[in-house]
């Protein structure tokens, strides 16, 4: 397993670390970056400051109404200050915000925190309080909260988790979200808080809730042969291009379930790297579909831990 990394770019712009800028006017212009504001709860110098610093410098030194994409990185001890806090500070800077298009909440990679100990919060008073959003992301699972929205411009919703509470993946489908295109469920694993069933998904796979989706990443979940099961009979995937099963514990019984159901001829991309798939079983899955000019991703072949079979198998992300 490996933990979630830093983002490198969001909302279309390269992710710049604001702590970093500035020195020799080496500062970008408001809108050209990805603006990740944190903090270093253990640092040794003049890093080791409240969030709410941080942010009120960076509202001061970088035009905050040229600002399109603000990444919110480590606000504390995450595993016992949640997000409501960075989230609050945002929200009371609507007025001065007035470009943002795009916000991630959580960037924080395994050496700050592992994912499952990252505490978030109702992250949807986001969306709430900025109406033009098109882009906006979530790490870490644990106290989440997502209760059903509407969201007019929102184009990509992206949730990473180790564990997905069954009533966040509830609260993102019953939302009214009429110009999504993009959803990238990380669904982890019980062990976590991840106790989604494909039950839950069904209105999803329906292709009745999101009439723009494209892209569907259903990710990093121990039951990935189930889902890879219920989407090769599911409407959805006909308006899709790129569909994302990556990340899990496919094996050959997921990808034959998949070759096996509705034509995938259709698809640009298909996403299945880190899987547990044969040898044998990969060359089936590209002679069927790279002919018709689908790429597909099966890098990352896994073998169970111990010799455990199927119980062996592990998800990419889960603490």
């Amino acid at each position: 397993m490996y933990g979630a990394q830093h983002l490198h770019e969001f909302g279309g712009l390269p992710a710049v670390d604001f702590q970093h800028t500035g020195a020799g006017g080496s500062r970008p212009a408001a809108d050209a970056a990805a603006w990740r504001v944190s903090v270093e709860p253990y640092g040794d110098d003049d890093r080791d400051r409240p969030w709410t610093d941080e942010f009120a410098d960076f509202l001061g030194a970088v035009d905050p109404a040229g600002v399109k994409a603000l990444i919110i990185g480590q606000w504390g001890e995450a595993y016992e200050e949640n997000s409501s806090v960075p989230i609050d500070l945002v929200i009371a800077a609507a007025d001065r915000l007035t470009s943002l298009e795009a916000v991630f909440v959580g960037d924080l990679e395994a050496e700050q925190a592992e994912i499952t100990w990252i505490e978030q919060s109702d992250v949807t008073a986001l969306l709430t309080a900025f109406p033009a959003l098109t882009e906006f992301g979530v790490r870490g699972g644990t106290d989440l909260v997502f209760p059903p929205v509407k969201h007019e411009r929102l184009r990509s919703l992206t949730i990473q988790a180790g564990g997905l509470p069954a009533q966040v993946v509830r609260g993102v489908i019953d939302s009214e979200l009429p110009a999504l295109e993009r959803l990238d469920l990380w669904l982890g694993v019980s062990a976590y808080g991840g106790d989604t069933e494909v039950a839950d998904l069904a209105p999803l796979l329906s292709g009745t809730r999101f009439p723009r989706l494209h892209h569907l990443g259903l990710r990093n979940s121990e039951v990935q042969n189930e889902i890879a099961a219920a989407v090769a009979s599911a409407p959805v995937v006909a308006q899709l291009r790129t569909l994302d099963l990556s990340n899990g514990t496919l094996g050959d019984e997921g990808a034959a379930a998949l070759l096996e159901g509705q034509p995938l001829t259709h698809l640009e991309v298909l996403d299945l790297h880190h899987h547990f798939l044969t040898e044998a079983m990969e060359q089936r899955v590209r002679a069927s579909l790279e002919p018709h000019g689908v790429r597909v991703d099966l890098s990352e072949r896994n073998e169970p831990w111990g010799n455990r079979g199927v119980e062996g198998r592990y998800t990419a992300v889960s603490e």
